[in-house]
This record gives structure tokens, sequence and C-alpha cells, in this order.
């Protein structure tokens, strides 16, 4: 069996890394978070056929990117290239969901779900009903 090369991932790793990254991008990973990625690449039906032990791997490349200096753009090169643009309002959707996971949005959550947004070339009308729907579904 054949290994993926490090700098390929699949459209299901792109997504995972969007979500590990807004859980990082304020420096405290919260367990709400955890759990929402985990219930997001259980139950959608885009990573049916993800293989799950594939996070814990995508979560080090993350986090190894975003210890550079420019590793945030790093990441989002890595996206750009092997994320299918059909998943970009999904991306942004489970980035929204994942932020708003423990009740709160600090400042780096909010920059990142930005520089996302701009990344990713979410409309501003959608990614305001995609964001409105993630406020929903996390009230308290």
């Amino acid at each position: 069996m054949t290994e993926q090369p490090s700098h390929s991932m699949t459209p299901q790793d792109c997504l995972v890394a969007i979500m590990v990254a807004v859980s990082a991008s304020d420096e405290t990973i919260r367990t709400a978070e955890l759990v929402k990625i985990q219930s997001a690449v259980n139950m959608l039906p885009v990573f049916a056929k993800y293989d799950i032990d594939r996070i814990s791997r995508i979560s080090k490349t993350v986090f190894d990117l975003l210890e550079q200096e420019d590793g945030l753009d790093a990441l989002f090169g890595l996206i750009r290239g092997d994320l299918p643009d059909r998943l970009n309002e999904t991306a942004y959707a489970l980035a929204c969901d994942v932020a708003a996971a423990d009740g709160t949005l600090a400042e780096p959550e909010l920059r990142l779900l930005e520089e996302i947004r701009h990344e990713l070339n979410i409309d501003r009308l959608h990614a305001a009903a995609i964001e409105r729907g993630a406020r929903a579904r996390h009230v308290v």
C-alpha cells in the first residue's frame, strides 16, 4: 500500500484541517470543539468513506504549519490546491460550527473565519446565512 505524499490532502482532509485550524486559532482547543469535529466526521455524508485515523495526522500537520511564520498561508495553499470549489461553503459551514461550538467566538476565531471566507471566495450573503445557521444551532 502506497502512502499519500504528505503535501497532498483529500478533500475531506482539507475539511478536517480547516476545522482543526479554527479550533486552534485562539490557542485553546476546547472539548466542545473536538466533539464537534468528531461528530462532523462521524455523521456527515461528505465523510462517509473517510479514514478517521487520518484526523490525528492532519491535526499534526495543521499544528506544525501554524507554528511557522507563514504557516496559515501555507495551509491555505494546500487547501486551495486540494479542496474542490463545490466544498467551499461546506468548509466554511464546518469552520463556523467549530468556532461556535463552545458558545463563544474569540477575536482570533473571528479573524480566521474572515480569512477562510476570503480564501474560499464565499459570497458575503452566503457567509451571513451560514454564520446565522451556526449561531442558531449553538444557542445555549
